[in-house]
């Protein structure tokens, strides 16, 4: 009998949970009003945003009025990092600090600050992953405005040291803001006691649909909008809110900390597993950041002898789903920005895999992905050329 086929790309996205969609539906049937309107179709799908607006906060560690909707992270990021280092300009602190292994929803938002006369200054990034500190220290000025670093990277899984690194944005006098996409549900973001000015997240990666999204917005932050409009949320995002997505991001996000102690633990062993079948069958296998702090679902190798393009194929003739990277990058065949800031060999980032456990996996996969992979691995070399 065939084996069901393996999806291994959970920080790409996930599937939206039923609870989520069951939640969701109502508010685009019998309760579809307008949040602005003011007759009771509308009034109802106020009460039901506002809700939300406070779910989400409470699952935050914040106050409902700091939390902006958005369509997804890419705007979380841009609002943030845009909106936070225009709206100080006239202050005369042109720096804008980030890092070169952040989303390109930040990395491209930055180049853009930099294209209107932004100072950019990009840290420098340890071989195991991490942003290094003393770099940190040098470009954390008191002529920067903003500090963007994410709080785990997407393809290596990486935490990084965002706490330390929001103390120097704040003893510099700059806004600090952390794009906390991989990090929700799998770390405790709370944020009572990280003293970050802006959070990012993103309702795909954790059960809820695409296209929701939110940023925090701490109290007396100053934030310039990306564009204009009405006045609907505190007129930081204007436009008509989405209260069936703001209901499901609430509920997805209520959902995942109610279970991520356990789930947290239950993916932790199935990507432990997971690396250690693959290096011991394929010794020669190099597993990016595994000497560093690591978040539990994300588990990123290179294979040498191989391009990811030709093995991400031979996994899904495997009936395996993984990805290169970032989803947002596919097409790509240039070596990983992140895996080049951490001082890879162009080789070994161009044969990069990202494989991400989540709800969807279970200990009979793991075996079964286990087995196939070196013959996906020698179809891969054979397809490059590469016998090994």
């Amino acid at each position: 009998m065939p084996q069901p086929p393996v999806y291994l790309d959970h920080a790409a996205s996930t599937p939206v949970r039923q609870e989520v969609l069951e939640a969701m539906l109502p508010y685009f049937t019998t309760k579809f009003g307008n949040a602005s309107s003011a007759h009771r179709w509308g009034r109802e799908a106020r009460a039901a945003t506002d809700a939300a607006r406070e779910r989400i906060a409470a699952c935050l560690g914040a106050h409902p009025d700091e939390i902006c909707l958005t369509s997804g992270g890419t705007e979380a990021d841009n609002l943030a990092v845009l909106g936070g280092w225009r709206v100080q300009q006239g202050n005369r602190r042109p720096g804008i600090v980030s890092t070169p292994i952040e989303h390109k929803a930040v990395i491209e938002a930055v180049h853009q600050a930099a294209r209107e006369g932004g100072d950019e200054r990009l840290l420098r990034i340890d071989p195991a992953g991490t942003v290094n500190l003393d770099a940190a220290r040098q470009h954390i000025r008191d002529d920067v405005s903003l500090v963007s670093v994410m709080w785990v990277n997407n393809e290596t899984g990486v935490i990084q040291p965002v706490a330390e690194l929001a103390a120097l944005a704040k003893e510099a006098g700059a806004i600090f803001h952390t794009d906390a996409v991989q990090a929700f549900g799998k770390l405790d973001v709370d944020l009572r006691r990280l003293p970050a000015d802006f959070l990012s997240v993103s309702g795909h990666k954790f059960g809820a649909p695409k296209s929701i999204g939110a940023v925090f917005v701490r109290r007396g932050t100053p934030l310039a909008p990306l564009f204009f409009g009405g006045s609907q949320d505190r007129g930081r995002r204007p436009g008509t809110e989405n209260t069936p997505l703001a209901v499901a991001l609430a509920t997805a996000m209520e959902l995942t900390l109610q279970e991520r102690d356990v789930e947290v633990a239950r993916l932790r062993a199935l990507r432990d597993r997971l690396q250690a079948l693959l290096t011991a069958a394929l010794p020669e296998l190099v597993v990016h950041g595994r000497d560093a702090a690591r978040v539990p679902h994300i588990l990123h190798l290179s294979v040498p002898g191989t391009d990811s393009e030709s093995l991400l194929m031979a996994l899904d003739l495997q009936g395996i789903a993984a990805s290169s990277g970032s989803a947002c990058q596919s097409g790509s065949i240039t070596p990983s920005h992140v895996l080049s800031a951490m001082g890879l060999p162009p080789a070994l980032g161009a044969s990069a895999v990202r494989m991400s456990v989540g709800k969807l996996t279970d200990d009979e996969q793991i075996t079964h992905v286990a087995a196939v992979f070196p013959e996906a691995v020698r179809s891969a070399r054979a397809m490059t050329g590469t016998f090994a």
